[in-house]
């Protein structure tokens, strides 16, 4: 007898261009590094298969994350948000550590994905943490940012693999502790939220 289908979530990749979205799920899903920019053209959708501990207590859950990795422009971002944000249960809001500018920029980032979305969780990743911060950020800054807006965050680094791993299981742990009791899909797909 096989075990449960695996829990399908869409999670949504947040933030100005060049503060390593690509490279953080590169790191994730592949675990490999490259230094080369390469521009997120419209979005890329990847997938990512993870056991994580069902928070209610059932034991280990297979997830399969689809990880949409939206081009880093507001245009963008605001023209095409139905398309991309419908049905996100989840924003990893992605910040550069070397550009103090990229933290501002997550309120409209989840603002724009939570208007499509609703009021999903959000979890905040510092990224860049193998190089030298911003001097501009005034000691504490980053942490009251993210406390001010409830959102949980971590320093990550896409190069080193630092917190990045941590980072995608704290927010899958998060959504699924919010979820409804989950019912099987007839499709086959996994199990999907209550009507």
């Amino acid at each position: 007898m096989s075990g449960p289908a695996p829990i399908r979530l869409k999670l949504c990749m947040a933030g100005e261009a060049t503060v390593g979205k690509t490279s953080l799920i590169r790191r994730s899903v592949l675990d490999e590094y490259d230094d080369r920019y390469i521009a997120t053209l419209g979005t890329k959708i990847t997938k990512k298969v993870m056991s994580v501990q069902d928070p209610k207590g059932a034991g280990l859950v297979t997830v399969h994350a689809i990880l949409w990795d939206i081009m880093g422009t507001p245009t963008l971002r605001d023209l095409l948000k139905e398309a991309y944000y419908h049905g996100a249960e989840g924003i990893f809001a992605v910040a550069d550590q070397t550009r103090k500018e990229t933290l501002a920029a997550l309120d409209a980032w989840a603002r724009s994905i939570r208007s499509v979305a609703g009021d999903i969780p959000t979890f905040g990743l510092v990224n860049k943490k193998d190089l030298d911060p911003d001097p501009e950020f005034a000691a504490g800054e980053i942490e009251a940012f993210f406390e001010k807006r409830g959102w949980p965050w971590l320093y990550t680094s896409a190069k080193t693999g630092v917190g990045v791993e941590e980072g995608f299981r704290r927010l899958t742990e998060t959504i699924l502790a919010d979820r409804p009791i989950l019912k099987p899909d007839a499709s086959g797909d996994g199990p999907r939220r209550p009507s």
